[in-house]
């Protein structure tokens, strides 16, 4: 299972601002069940991500170098990341904004600012999304989109 080959379950948090990336970490510390990881890009991301197999990653929408909708896209363009939950927190509250999460592999599309116990339910939930969900899900919503 991916996030899981050492210790406990790893979440990667993509963020390129330092407080909110402060909330997460402490939020997931308190939660006492996973190991974080940090990047502050979406190209330092990708890195994390290939080299920590993370169960989860938690990523903004807006950062320099490569943006959120970007970086998930290319996660989920990794036929390995079908296990990985991606769940984008961004400050981007318009519905066009949300669809293109979802629509570019989000699980979850949570808004700033947020409550931590609300973080750790979309993460919480994102996990449990099997790879064929993903696939459902999608479909559904390119059709809705047609």
């Amino acid at each position: 299972m991916a996030g899981t080959s050492a210790g406990r379950p790893k979440i990667l948090v993509v963020d390129d601002n330092q407080q909110i990336v402060d909330v997460i970490r402490h939020t997931i510390r308190r939660h006492g069940t996973f190991d974080i990881i940090i990047a502050n890009d979406g190209i330092e991301g990708l890195e994390c991500y290939y080299s920590q197999n993370p169960i989860c990653i938690v990523v903004d929408a807006k950062m320099p170098r490569m943006d959120g909708f970007q970086f998930m896209r290319c996660v989920r363009g990794d036929p390995a990341s079908t296990h990985t939950a991606l769940v984008m927190l961004t400050a981007m509250v318009r519905e066009e904004d949300e669809l293109t999460g979802l629509l570019s592999g989000a699980d979850e599309y949570l808004v700033k600012p947020f409550k931590p116990s609300a973080l750790i339910a979309a993460i919480e939930r994102a996990i449990q999304v099997s790879p064929d969900e993903r696939i459902i899900r999608l479909n559904k919503l390119l059709h809705v989109k047609q």
